[in-house]
C-alpha cells in the first residue's frame, strides 16, 4: 500500500500536537484501508444525502441529481432521487423496483444490471466496514491523512475494467465527501455525499463540480 509510504510528520510537529484525550485513538498521521473503513462503518438503519453530477453527450448541460441513500437493513439499499425528478430504486434479494412518479413501479432482476448489484455491494461493505468483501471486488490503496484522505478501489474483474478504471472515494475523519468515478473513457463522474451534498450549490460545469468533490473537508 502506497499508504505505507506516506511521510511521518516532522519530531517539532508531534511535540507541538495536542495529546489525545484518555481512552481515545490518536488519529494516524497517514491513513490505511482498514483505518478509513473503521470510520466509516456504519450500523443500519443509515442515510446520507447526495448530489450526484451526469454528463452525457446526450444532454446539452450536465444533469444535477439530488436526494438521498439510505440502507434501512443490512441487506436494502435505496436511492431516491428527490430532484429535478422524484425516482426511488430500491435494491433487495437480488432485485431492484424502480419507481418514478406517473408510473407504475417495475422490477427486475440484478443480473440484468450488474452495476446495480455493484452498487449495493459496494455500498453495504463500506458501511459494514468489511474489506475482504471489498477486495473480492477491487483492489484497494489509500493515501493522505486522518483529516484529508483518498482511497481508490480499482476493479479486478477483467470486464469491468474495460468499462471503469477506477472509483476514487474522498473523505475526512469518519466522512465520506464524495464519490468520483473514472470511466475508461469520458469524463470523472462525482456524487458529492454528506456535508459536501448540504452545502452544495447548481454546479455550472462538471470542472466545478470536480473542484467540489476534491477540495478537503472546511
Amino acid at each position: 500500500m502506497l499508504a505505507c509510504c506516506l511521510a511521518v510528520p516532522p519530531a517539532w510537529a508531534a511535540a507541538q500536537a495536542p495529546e489525545p484525550a484518555a481512552g481515545q485513538t490518536p488519529a494516524p498521521a497517514s491513513v490505511e484501508p482498514d483505518w478509513i473503513l473503521g470510520q466509516l462503518r456504519r450500523p443500519p438503519p443509515a442515510a446520507t444525502p447526495f448530489v450526484e453530477l451526469r454528463v452525457s453527450s446526450m444532454l446539452k448541460k450536465p444533469l444535477q441529481l439530488a436526494g438521498e441513500y439510505r440502507r434501512p437493513d443490512a441487506d436494502t439499499l435505496v436511492r431516491e432521487v428527490r430532484a429535478p425528478y422524484a425516482e426511488t430504486t430500491t435494491i433487495r434479494a437480488g432485485q431492484a423496483t424502480l419507481a418514478r412518479e406517473g408510473r407504475a413501479p417495475r422490477t427486475f432482476a440484478l443480473s440484468r444490471v450488474p452495476e446495480l448489484a455493484a452498487l449495493q455491494g459496494s455500498f453495504g461493505a463500506l458501511l459494514a466496514g468489511d474489506r475482504a468483501q471489498l477486495e473480492q471486488h477491487y483492489t484497494l490503496q489509500a493515501e493522505g491523512a486522518a483529516d484529508a484522505w483518498t482511497m481508490t478501489l480499482t476493479p479486478k474483474d477483467p470486464r469491468t475494467a474495460t468499462r471503469l478504471l477506477a472509483v476514487v472515494l474522498r473523505g475526512g475523519g469518519d466522512e465520506l465527501r464524495c464519490i468520483e468515478t473514472r470511466p475508461r473513457e469520458g469524463d470523472a463522474q462525482p456524487t458529492l455525499l454528506g456535508g459536501a451534498a448540504t452545502g452544495a450549490d447548481a454546479f455550472a460545469s462538471l470542472d466545478d463540480a470536480l473542484r467540489a468533490c476534491r477540495a478537503p473537508a472546511r
